[in-house]
């Protein structure tokens, strides 16, 4: 799940905003407060950046959560050595300063977003590299159309691609793994939910992608994040999506599907039960067993990936573990403090999931399902596909594939994935597209 991507991925999932050309010049007083902030977390001094926070940055990453994330950059990309460039862009009244930073094994920009009075009010981590559009697409095959998800103080934006003609046509709506994702769900250079809107689209099939709540209203959610829970996060506006598109005239009402990646293949049965207009379920490398047992399997996976295991990483495997039990101990309460638990998310969001079992969920759900599972994920493994696979495999309406050289993206790759996988440029696999597509076309 993409929550789980203990270290990278939850960082590139942090984009805040579409970054525009600057329409006037950064101040160089800010270009020197970047480049001081990436120093000091170079040296540790994480008390020290967190002072720079606005009201809303300090609740949503205290130094803490800022050290883990530094802390896992570092396992992944090594020391970091060097500031190598700096560029700025201008959004309305943010401003902001990406700073290249050069680690022992590839480079990243932090981008860092000022509010006018010089705070920091924004901080990710983004992989250099570009998107490249897939030969299976044809541009002319589809147009775009902007629409809006849900109503009111939660509207998000969305993109419909939409086959061309006049006939009726199914549709498919994307539903985000965790993690502030937009609605390309973008990692790195990497598009995969454009990859499949615009695939599935040039086959004849609509798509329904929308930017996440948790990212494009960020500010409002770090606000409310101690009582935030999946429903928030995911399933109301996946249950919005659809109604967006059962309003659409070239929708075919009775044929509207929910594509969920990694959370959001989790959360199917939940999305299914909150909506009667849904036709069927793709999952595309969902999770069964618990997010907590994800996160410690992530971690092992991830500091075994050099052949050994250092005192300090055997001491943080530790302390995930004591997390772990925190979160499955029949003690947990409101009360608890987000520092003793998995990735800093509150007790609510964890209570809620309690006792939440997807594939045996799915059994109560008359409607069916496409199991989709890359063999080289290690987020969430061909362990969470035999699960499927023993609650549903039994059913006709059920079909399950895994593919023998897809990562968690669906995307190629030979021998053992790692997270350098996700900032190299690629494509989700045609193979995965066209199996999709004729899913969808069979379900009459």
């Amino acid at each position: 799940m993409q929550r789980t991507r203990v270290f990278l991925v939850w960082l590139l999932a942090l984009g805040l905003w579409q970054s525009v050309f600057a329409t006037e010049q950064v101040k160089p007083e800010r270009v020197k407060l970047a480049r001081e902030f990436v120093e000091q977390m170079g040296q540790g001094e994480f008390e020290k950046v967190v002072q720079r926070f606005d009201r809303v940055m300090t609740k949503a990453l205290p130094s803490d959560n800022l050290q883990a994330i530094w802390n896992g950059l570092v396992t992944q990309y090594g020391s970091f050595q060097e500031i190598k460039e700096t560029r700025t862009e201008d959004l309305k009244k943010y401003k902001i300063v990406f700073v290249t930073c050069q680690f022992e094994r590839g480079k990243l920009d932090a981008k860092v977003v000022f509010t006018e009075q010089n705070e920091i009010t924004g901080l990710f981590f983004v992989p250099t590299g570009a998107y490249r559009t897939p030969g299976y697409v044809d541009r002319k095959a589809f147009e775009e159309v902007e629409v809006t998800v849900g109503k009111g103080l939660w509207a998000v934006p969305g993109t419909l691609s939409l086959p061309q003609g006049d006939k009726r046509v199914p549709a498919v709506v994307l539903v985000h793994g965790s993690g502030p994702n937009d609605r390309d769900e973008t990692i790195g250079p990497n598009k995969p939910f454009r990859d499949l809107a615009h695939g599935l689209a040039t086959r004849g099939i609509a798509v329904l992608r929308y930017e996440k709540r948790t990212k494009h209203h960020r500010l409002k959610m770090a606000l409310i994040s101690g009582g935030l829970t999946v429903k928030e996060e995911s399933i109301d506006d996946a249950v919005a999506a659809v109604d967006t598109l059962a309003e659409q005239p070239r929708i075919d009402a009775d044929r509207i599907f929910v594509l969920g990646h990694s959370l959001g293949g989790n959360l199917l049965p939940r999305i299914g039960g909150a909506s009667d207009k849904i036709a069927g379920f793709i999952s595309f490398a969902g999770s069964v067993r618990p997010l907590e047992d994800l996160v410690l399997d992530q971690v092992n996976y991830l500091l075994s990936l050099d052949g050994t295991i250092t005192p300090e990483e055997q001491k943080s495997i530790e302390t995930i573990k004591k997390q772990v039990e925190q979160v499955k101990s029949s003690a947990l309460s409101e009360e608890v403090a987000t520092s003793e638990l998995p990735l800093g998310i509150s007790a609510t969001y964890w209570l809620d999931l309690r006792g939440y079992q997807p594939a045996n969920r799915a059994k109560t759900l008359e409607k069916p399902f496409l199991i989709l599972q890359g063999e080289r994920d290690y987020q969430v493994t061909m362990v969470d596909f035999e699960l499927w696979k023993q609650a549903l495999g039994s059913r006709d309406d059920v079909k399950l594939i895994s593919y023998p050289r897809l990562n968690h993206l669906f995307m190629a790759g030979e021998g053992k994935s790692t997270p350098s996988e996700y900032i190299t440029p690629g494509n989700v696999e045609k193979r995965v597209v066209i199996d999709i597509a004729k899913w969808i076309k069979a379900q009459k």
